[in-house]
């Protein structure tokens, strides 16, 4: 419920860019790529362009900003397929993230729901300590024979369904002591090119470890020295996503302090949402100057660790191969979208000896995962995923890459809801990459220190 109406209509119209909302001129251009509007029968309000309209009209007073209004942005995906092949330009991410801010901001909600996002937004995320300590938890559970024991009592069916499914291919989670012992800095394993500072996250860090440890390997094998600050933390997406636009600033505010000192050449992430927000903390600052040009300074580093790869020549130095397979490739919306980021990550499966990399076909289709939306939207979710799975199954590859976590879990969900467990693979593209490095390369010590 809305509290306050009218002081909803004035938030809108001081804070929401006008001259961005003019700027979409209803082409329709973003209709087909936008996976909501297409999944909802060609509903308009379901649309980039009937979203824009909405925000438009309460500015301008003709809508009430009611729940219907935040129901169809919440609905949206933030896949932001539609900046791509919008001929206007139109940053459609930066008026959804700022409208959902409004609204947040200005909604009653029940006493459980303020709970939970005070818990999860302000409580947990902010801190890796607790983040550790709660993935710790999921290393019991699985470590213990206790997630044998939930299953064997059928306590998981207590769960609503798409939780217990999501439970159910979680990776092997590390150790407390392996997730509490990171390096702080790694000597590069080969002629040093770069010098570079890596972001390392939250649950990249923790529940998706070893892909870090991938991810820095392959780095060293590159020829880079690498940096891992340790007051870095959460990237804030989450929050910017939700409606959480003051604590995403502070957790940016704590990122840019803990990287801007370093020499550094660029400030390398593995997980494309993450990348995304990195690269866009400027957007953050409109009315802070200062920390608006700290913000540039620190988004002009960031690159993806595939586009570094590339830049070093480590798929032509070091000689990868793999058995015999098809792969493909599933893109990250955010790496695809908005870091723009696409032929890298092609152009490193493609150097792997006797894989034959196919394209899948409507690569450009989100998967349904987008951050938490498979948990608060489950059933659009899943329709998003399903369509996603029929076109994996007219291809029938052996091996799906992709370079964001949450694509990995959602892609890992479709293939076993469609039991192909035992025929497909899903990986994370560092891990492929260092599975297809010769052993001899990667028991070459990790030079460099463990602080």
């Amino acid at each position: 419920m809305m509290k306050q109406t009218e002081e909803v209509k004035q938030a809108f119209e001081q804070r929401m860019d006008h001259t961005e909302l003019m700027n979409c001129m209803r082409c329709g251009f973003c209709l087909p790529s936008c996976p909501t509007y297409v999944e909802t029968g060609d509903n308009e309000a379901a649309s980039p362009r009937g979203r824009i309209a909405l925000m438009k009209g309460v500015v301008d007073g003709l809508i009430e900003p009611d729940e219907e209004v935040e129901k169809q942005l919440n609905l949206c995906l933030g896949c932001r397929a539609c900046e791509p092949v919008c001929p206007s330009g139109v940053q459609y991410g930066h008026l959804l993230e700022e409208a959902r801010d409004i609204l947040e901001q200005h909604k009653q909600r029940p006493l459980h729901e303020r709970a939970l996002r005070r818990v999860v937004f302000h409580w947990l995320f902010p801190n890796h300590k607790r983040i550790r300590q709660t993935v710790s938890l999921l290393y019991l559970y699985q470590k213990t024979g206790l997630k044998t024991w939930v299953q064997k009592m059928k306590i998981n069916q207590w769960l609503p369904k798409h939780l217990d499914e999501m439970q159910s291919i979680l990776p092997n989670v590390p150790s407390p002591a392996e997730m509490k012992h990171r390096p702080a800095f790694l000597g590069a394993k080969q002629p040093v090119r770069k010098r570079v500072a890596f972001f390392s996250g939250c649950l990249m860090d923790t529940l998706f470890m070893s892909t870090n440890d991938a991810t820095l390997t392959l780095l060293q094998l590159a020829g880079c020295e690498v940096v891992i600050p340790k007051t870095q933390g959460c990237c804030g997406a989450l929050h910017g996503h939700s409606g959480e636009k003051e604590k995403a600033k502070e957790l940016a505010k704590r990122n840019i302090a803990a990287f801007e000192s370093l020499d550094v050449d660029a400030i390398v992430t593995n997980a494309g949402g993450c990348g995304a927000f990195l690269t866009e903390y400027q957007n953050l600052f409109q009315d802070e100057p200062k920390w608006r040009k700290r913000a540039e300074q620190f988004t002009g580093k960031i690159k993806d660790f595939s586009e570094i790869l590339v830049e070093c020549g480590f798929h032509k130095a070091v000689p990868l191969s793999m058995p015999e397979q098809m792969v493909t490739y599933q893109e990250s919306c955010h790496l695809r979208n908005v870091m723009r980021i696409s032929q890298a990550p092609r152009l490193l499966l493609e150097s792997i000896d006797h894989v034959n990399v196919q394209e899948l076909p409507e690569n450009q289709y989100c998967c349904g995962s987008a951050g938490i939306y498979n948990i608060v939207q489950p059933e659009l979710s899943m329709k998003i995923l399903d369509r996603k799975m029929k076109q994996v199954q007219s291809l029938q590859p052996s091996l799906m890459v992709t370079a964001n976590p949450g694509c990995l879990l959602q892609m890992r969900l479709g293939v076993k809801q469609a039991g192909l467990e035992c025929d497909i693979r899903v990986e994370h593209l560092a891990d492929v990459l260092l599975e297809s490095v010769p052993q001899e390369m990667k028991n070459h010590g990790r030079g460099g220190e463990n602080g």
